[in-house]
């Protein structure tokens, strides 16, 4: 059946290739063509059809074409008015690169119309500042944040994001804001704050289930939320380790067994170990439809269904057992957090293009691309100051980072670009540039975050070249870069 779908949809796809790459009036954009819209919406029956069935992967509906030649600027504002026909309405067949495209400029149009807004508003009312200032002490990053952000309107947060660290000289073009994320998220998940469990089997982070009273405590996931929607909103990258149960239930998606599997694996093997089993489950198990918690040093039990102390866990409803279970771990236990926290989130992503993604393309575009694909960042870079690609230090330089560790990599990158995470579309859509600093030197190479520059000096050596390199990226820690 799944290679009967792959031929199917291969077909449509080579359709809608060739009608897109044999046009010859320019008037008949695709969103014109009739065939492309009949055999767009054959595609999306059989998209449908392989979510219920899940037969083949989604990528498989991608279709590279409709990515290349689509007119962002045409399409989407036709999608958000509801005007006929658009691939917008049928975003299995973009991939997460141009969603994402989709997305910046969904954002640059809100920002624009927020700074024409408020220039005119000035004319009238007075100066108001037409972007999301935040001033931000160093050692109360989470007490700033929660201060100035819980009293900005929902037309601030669709401003221009601008942190300042007091007491610093730092203008923000972009590099400022990505260590205040950076930093916001390193504390957050700090286990001092008990927001956030780590599972140490996974390593990926949940909400902390213990039961809470505490205001401030759901204001801070609100906080967390808040953050999550403005790092996507300008386009920044976090290193957050989520399942994809959040996004998940971000999009509105139910979550179950499999999610907690993904989640906490040998729990999750426990109860699918559970369903699987042959034996006497009421003598072996020996347990009611109850669920413990343990949280602060307490132990909590709580009925996984109305007076599920008295119910046995038996062969007839073990299903049911496992389905309360999942839904415990990763719906009710954690529901006043959840709530919180996608409030704050939909606060500046709701009704966006971000409902064009799936939960998988969500946590691509939260948390980046897994490939670091170093050949196509050397392929994609520029370079100034005299120097190109055939210069004897930057052919020297690639020599080097090619042996680097990932590690090393993923260093690199933080002190280029003020992130270690890869852009949804890849490093070889990176806008990086190598720039010549001076001639021969001791000094450390230095960056313009904001712009994705590497100034590098010309070092008499490969050796010292890779010395001075890798001291750089090592102390690259803070806003130190320029």
């Amino acid at each position: 059946m799944a290679r009967e779908l792959e031929h199917l949809i291969g077909i449509f796809h080579h359709f809608v290739t060739l009608r897109l790459l044999s046009r010859t009036d320019d008037n008949m954009t695709p969103n014109r063509d009739v065939a492309i819209m009949n055999a767009t919406k054959c595609l999306a029956m059989f998209y449908e059809a392989n979510e219920r069935y899940h037969l083949i992967p989604y990528t498989e509906f991608y279709n590279d074409a409709v990515n290349e030649q689509l007119d962002i600027k045409e399409d989407f504002p036709h999608f958000k008015d509801r005007k006929g026909f658009t691939f917008c309405d049928y975003p299995f067949i973009l991939n997460p690169a141009i969603k994402a495209d989709i997305l910046k400029v969904e954002s640059m149009f809100q920002m624009r119309h927020e700074l024409q807004d408020a220039f005119f508003r000035a004319l009238f009312q007075g100066v108001n500042s037409p972007y999301l200032v935040l001033e931000i002490h160093r050692d109360s990053i989470i007490r700033d944040a929660l201060h100035q952000l819980e009293c900005k309107s929902p037309k601030d947060l669709k401003k221009q994001l601008r942190v300042q660290f007091v007491g610093e000289d730092g203008v923000d073009e972009g590099g400022v804001q990505k260590e205040f994320f950076q930093l916001v998220v390193r504390e957050m998940f700090d286990p001092k704050y008990g927001m956030f469990v780590t599972n140490e089997e996974s390593r990926l982070c949940w909400f902390n289930s213990s039961p809470m009273d505490d205001e401030l405590t759901i204001d801070e996931f609100k906080l967390i939320g808040l953050l999550l929607g403005l790092a996507v909103y300008n386009g920044i990258i976090l290193d957050v380790h989520f399942p994809l149960a959040l996004y998940r239930k971000l999009m509105g998606q139910s979550v179950g067994l499999e999610d907690l599997k993904q989640l906490d694996p040998t729990l999750g093997k426990g109860l699918e170990q559970l369903l699987e089993f042959e034996g006497d489950v009421e003598t072996t198990y020996d347990r009611p439809f109850q669920v413990d918690l343990n949280a602060f040093d307490q132990s909590f039990i709580f009925d996984l269904v109305e007076g599920g102390a008295s119910i046995k866990l038996t062969k007839h409803n073990r299903r049911k057992f496992v389905d309360c279970y999942a839904d415990f771990i990763l719906n009710k236990s954690v529901e006043c957090q959840f709530m919180s926290f996608k409030e704050g989130f939909d606060l500046v992503c709701h009704d966006s293009a971000i409902r064009l993604f799936r939960p998988e393309e969500v946590e691509q575009l939260i948390c980046g691309s897994p490939e670091l694909d170093f050949e196509a960042l050397e392929q994609a870079t520029h370079y100034d100051g005299g120097w190109t690609k055939d210069s004897k230090i930057i052919k020297e330089f690639w020599e080097i980072v090619h042996e680097f560790t990932e590690e090393q990599k993923k260093r690199l990158l933080f002190f280029t670009t003020g992130s270690d995470r890869v852009p949804i579309n890849g490093l070889g859509k990176l806008q990086f540039v190598i720039a010549k600093n001076g001639g021969d030197s001791d000094r450390l190479p230095t960056s313009h975050t904001c712009y994705s520059v590497l100034l590098l000096y010309e070092y008499s050596s490969k050796e010292k070249l890779r010395e001075r390199l890798l001291t750089a990226i090592g102390n690259a820690e803070g806003f130190g870069m320029i």
